[in-house]
């Protein structure tokens, strides 16, 4: 089947998601802080105004509180989709995700089903300090229980948003500040995007670059640097990260024989160092180099725009992997 295409910010891509659901399925329903009036950032702006408030419906300040209630309803067969505004305030109700949403269709033994979706804001960008800016998602990546998407795109953001709605699972949907205003182009109609598939953004024989969400992009542009010094990079977009589509990933660095993992998150216990593991147990006779990882440095998120600058991954440092991987490099470097 073809799509038309049509030029989407995140954002819009992420709105128009949620109305098609909301029109779908009368029970989607969206709740969270100022949703009624867009969120902090306007992605839910006029959902209230076309479906009411009995399906936008705003909130008292207290996210435990509002991931107990949607769990609730998610379990007597709602399908609830929650806004948290940073993904920092969501340590307020892990209690209420972790220790119930993801394991009470396993301690029922199936008879229950958690139908929920909780979109959070993640990621470094403008300044907002480390209460503001944090990449957690490694935290979850930890629970049994629940699905993990981080879409690097608009096209991604519709998709992966249909599909997390749809499912019968609690799926944590990490959406990036710095993408909220990126445009590209997005199917029209019922464009949904498999949870657990990856996805080719660029190909290359030399090294593979592993990266997500926000990272995707930079990795792009590192990789077109590198082209001109003759270093061909194939870039991979896991797109869902529990679970995650290893056979793609094994099946590009068996080609290329080199792996650079790539994420915003500080690089101690990061997903980097679980995808490591993973994938040189399967492709271990396969690599020319180590596995390199890029992330951040194990610090706060700094306000400072100078100091963010800094200790956000950018192009310099995935460029300078690369070359590391393919023996490009000295001490020095």
């Amino acid at each position: 089947m073809r799509f038309e295409m049509a030029e989407r910010t995140y954002i819009e891509a992420i709105r128009e998601g949620l109305s098609e659901e909301m029109t779908r399925d009368p029970d989607v329903y969206v709740l969270g802080e100022d949703v009624a009036v867009g969120g902090p950032f306007g992605v839910t702006r006029g959902l209230a105004e076309q479906f009411g408030g009995n399906r936008v419906v705003n909130t008292p300040i207290s996210e435990g509180t509002v991931v107990g209630l949607a769990i609730g309803a998610a379990v007597l067969g709602f399908r609830p989709v929650v806004e948290v505004m940073f993904i920092d305030f969501i340590t307020l109700a892990m209690d209420q995700l972790v220790n119930h949403g993801a394991k009470l269709h396993y301690m029922s033994g199936g008879q229950l089903r958690v139908r929920l979706t909780i979109r959070v804001q993640g990621g470094a960008l403008g300044n907002w300090g480390a209460h503001h800016s944090q990449s957690l998602e490694a935290w979850f990546l930890h629970v049994p229980g629940l699905k993990v998407v981080a879409p690097s795109n608009p096209a991604d953001a519709k998709g992966l948003l249909k599909a997390a709605i749809r499912d019968d699972n609690p799926v944590l949907f990490i959406e990036h500040r710095g993408l909220y205003w990126s445009s590209g182009e997005v199917p029209e109609g019922d464009h949904v995007v498999p949870i657990g598939k990856a996805a080719l953004r660029r190909s290359g024989r030399d090294v593979t670059v592993l990266a997500f969400s926000k990272m995707v992009s930079v990795a792009l542009e590192a990789a077109e640097e590198l082209a001109t010094e003759g270093i061909s990079v194939e870039v991979i977009d896991p797109r869902s990260l529990c679970p995650l589509d290893l056979e793609t990933i094994e099946t590009s660095v068996r080609k290329t024989s080199r792996l650079v993992i790539v994420h915003e998150a500080v690089l101690r216990g990061g997903i980097g160092a679980e995808l490591a593991a993973q994938i040189q147990e399967a492709v271990f006779y396969y690599l020319d180099s180590p596995i390199l990882r890029v992330g951040a440095p194990f610090a706060p998120v700094p306000s400072s725009g100078a100091l963010e600058n800094h200790f956000v991954p950018g192009k310099e440092q995935i460029v300078h992997a690369v070359r590391k991987a393919m023996g490009h490099t000295t001490a020095e470097q």
